[in-house]
């Protein structure tokens, strides 16, 4: 019986589609003309199984062939319905991938490499493929998938200090400053379509050439089937900021300028009309300020309405004579927001695009009738800025959790046509960009999985099970801690404000002793477990540890470090040495960094460890202080948001100590606690995230002490308040009420609102 079990069971798997190390492997396409993106992906896909099982590839195009007596992997396009769907079926011996257009089957094809365990950043963070005896796909196996957003993307900015550095100097020399070319892109795009995404806006600052203005980089996105777009003040796939220079006249101004601006725009719209665009339509500044010529609100809406008209003629004349169907976006943000408020009609077949406030915090939610538009509506989030009240574009410590959070309401609330995510230089952002592909991708899967095991799963593929267990809770605490204050804020300094001298004199956090040096012993323990780690780590992963983990999580210990042995400096409590030393360190990593550990210099100019070479960055100055450190709050009670009882949404990996909740609308939290024989009043002090209102408008909850009145603690800020400044840079809201108690006895404290979005991190009696 055993052997006729065995001998079955080797007949079964005699019919799955297996791929054995050496073989070659052929793949029939059923078309005469595959899309540029279906070769590039079958390209990407050659090199992966070359370099998992040193297997050969060969492909053939023939329209109308069937399976019969065929072995290996057979296409089939535009044969399912949706938008870049594909599905993966094992059959006798053969492998069916079927798709609904050519993306859709680049996706597909890229699935098989996922399957071999390559990695999405296989080139971008050196994560070489693991080689494999075969790879086995069971027959009766069905993979069907298609994306939940259907434009999902990345926006190159701030790239001075990384990405334009690097490119121009180490990986594409040229001649021309600022030149990021095709072949810099082409490793970007190819990056793009293993993450599944499928649109950019590229770099755009002034030190760069335009992306456009660049011999190939046009055709390379094609070849790769990325769709262009570009940001809020690049309309009509014109980079303004770096072109009205060369190509336009006067001044870029639609009040008094319109014809030369309207040729501006036309010239591009003819140059590029049959390349995949996400147009940007509207108008504002040549860089990122309030347009030209229009001053009042009033003004700008009039200027607004004739630019939709002019520019949608445009593409009606050039690109499709229904402008229906061309991909259009107009984002209301800064000044702009103010004038669709003011009753702008932003025509119905154009998407919205909304934005969070740069830190993390989306500012606006669809309304009703704005979830019901033909166009939809995108998002255009940040896990790095440059701007005021600070910069953070170094270290890439942006939290898992509360991207996670924002991103998972904003499609519930209806954000789900495009999603654009601000990565800066791409590294050192890797996860967070992951975060934000898998979610736009499938964001009920990630849901299911939870933050926690996503973050384990991408420690998992690169570096294996037994270090992600050990790497994982690493960056955890790392996010936690950077939560609190980000290594970019530990000055205290801001930037662009009138005063700058004082906001750019690095001064003392208002934190106690023992605040300071738990963050110090919490930091060494991170550092000391990843050098720990690191020591497990074999040759061939060395410099994607380093990148991914060793110098984000080092390089903030050694800035809290800096910063914090300056301030106990100051006080008399140390020497300056230490600080000097973390200073040193931070300098000694990123030379390693540079130059590598065996990729031999492969990311050179790519880390600058000061960027806009803000004051915080630098040595911290010899100065004495007579301040004292600040005492420490006593509380009676404290609680983080998980402690409550209720019906909440817990938000896994967000807040201080990682244990925030999302309060359900109406619906109450308690938390219970006794009161102390002496006191006959308390005050409670909670502490939000500092979200927006998600109906627009609210943005409260009312927070009760046993059977007495409750109080309404209203959290909503106005623009770049005070407030909101010192809100982003702490991730808290605070609000205070004092009630009255009975001495020695038991209390209900009670929180409850009738609106989404209010995300309670920690409560404490005092």
């Amino acid at each position: 019986m055993l052997i006729a079990i065995l001998m079955l069971a080797m007949g079964i798997r005699a019919q799955d589609f297996v791929v054995k190390r050496g073989e070659t492997i052929h793949i029939q396409c059923d078309t005469t003309r595959a899309e540029p993106v279906v070769k590039t992906a079958l390209e990407m896909l050659a090199h992966d199984f070359e370099a998992v099982l040193d297997v050969k590839l060969d492909v053939s195009f023939k329209r109308d062939c069937t399976l019969e007596h065929f072995e290996g992997i057979y296409l089939v396009n535009d044969i399912l319905e949706g938008w870049e769907r594909f599905e993966i079926v094992g059959t006798r011996n053969s492998l069916t991938i079927l798709s609904s257009d050519a993306h859709g089957l680049a996706y597909g094809l890229l699935e098989l490499s996922r399957m071999m365990g390559v990695s999405p950043w296989e080139w971008w963070a050196d994560i070489a493929p693991r080689a494999r005896e075969e790879l086995r796909i069971a027959e009766g196996t069905k993979i069907e998938m298609a994306p939940d957003v259907p434009f999902r993307g990345i926006f190159i900015n701030d790239e001075d200090w990384g990405l334009m550095p690097w490119s121009t100097q180490t990986y594409e020399p040229t001649d021309v400053p600022g030149r990021i070319g095709p072949k810099t892109y082409a490793r970007v795009f190819e990056l793009l379509l293993r993450l599944r995404a499928n649109t950019i806006w590229p770099a755009m600052h002034e030190c760069t050439v335009p992306f456009f203005l660049v011999p190939g980089n046009r055709e390379m996105a094609a070849r790769y089937g990325i769709y262009m777009g570009g940001s809020h003040c690049e309309p009509m796939a014109c980079s303004a900021a770096g072109e009205w220079s060369r190509r336009g006249k006067g001044d870029y101004d639609y009040v008094h300028n319109a014809a030369e601006v309207y040729r501006f725009w036309e010239d591009r719209v003819r140059e590029v009309k049959d390349q995949e665009i996400l147009y940007t339509i509207g108008m504002r500044g040549v860089h990122d300020g309030a347009m030209q010529g229009a001053k009042t609100v009033e003004e700008q809406k009039e200027v607004l309405t004739k630019v939709f008209e002019d520019q949608r003629k445009l593409l009606s004349q050039y690109v499709n004579k229904d402008v229906s169907q061309v991909p259009q976006v107009f984002i209301p943000y800064k000044e702009v927001l103010d004038v669709y408020n003011a009753g702008l009609v932003v025509p119905d077949d154009v998407c919205l695009m909304w934005c969070d406030d740069n830190y993390g915090y989306i500012r606006h939610f669809p309304t009703e009738t704005e979830a019901a538009r033909l166009g939809g509506n995108g998002i255009y989030y940040h896990v790095s800025y440059w701007g005021r009240p600070h910069d953070y574009l170094w270290l890439g410590t942006f939290s898992p959790g509360l991207l996670y959070q924002q991103m998972r309401l904003a499609y519930d609330k209806g954000i789900r046509k495009i999603w654009i995510l601000n990565v800066g230089d791409i590294k050192p952002a890797e996860y967070q960009t992951e975060l934000f592909m898998d979610m736009a991708w499938d964001i009920d899967k990630v849901s299911e999985m939870g933050v926690k095991a996503h973050e384990r799963q991408f420690y998992a593929r690169e570096f294996g099970e037994a270090e992600a267990q050990r790497i994982q809770p690493v960056m955890e605490e790392s996010y936690r801690l950077a939560f609190i204050r980000k290594p970019e804020f530990m000055g205290n300094t801001r930037t662009e404000e009138a005063d700058r001298q004082y906001w750019n004199t690095v001064r003392d956090l208002p934190w106690s002793r023992n605040f300071i040096d738990q963050r110090l012993a919490d930091y060494r323990a991170l550092s000391d477990k990843v050098e720990e780690i690191d020591q497990q780590i074999p040759a061939n992963r060395k410099d994607a540890f380093f990148q991914l983990v060793k110098y984000p999580v080092q390089a903030a210990d050694q800035m809290n470090r800096k910063i914090l042995y300056g301030q106990y400096a100051r006080q008399g409590m140390m020497s300056w040495e230490q600080s000097d030393a973390a200073y040193d360190s931070i300098l000694r990593l990123t030379r390693v960094y540079d130059a590598g550990i065996y990729n031999e210099g492969k990311w050179s100019k790519m880390m600058d460890y000061n960027p806009r070479s803000l004051s915080v960055f630098n040595q911290v100055s010899r100065s004495m202080t007579d301040a004292p450190l600040a005492e420490d709050m006593v509380c009676r009670k404290k609680w983080n948001g998980t402690d409550g009882k209720g019906n909440y949404i817990a938000c896994e990996g967000l807040g201080y100590e990682g244990r925030a909740i999302q309060l359900r609308p109406n619906e109450t939290v308690i938390f219970e606690f006794v009161s102390d024989e002496e006191l006959d009043s308390v005050t409670v002090e909670l502490h939000k995230l500092p979200t927006h209102p998600v109906d627009g408008e609210h943005l409260s909850l009312e927070v009760a002490l046993d059977k007495q009145k409750a109080a309404t603690m209203d959290y909503r800020t106005q623009g770049r308040s005070e407030e909101w400044k010192e809100n982003v840079l702490t991730n808290q809201a605070i609000k205070t009420h004092i009630f009255a108690i009975k001495r020695g006895k038991k209390h209900t404290l009670t929180l409850k609102t009738p609106y989404e979005g209010i995300v309670v991190d920690q409560i404490f009696i005092r």
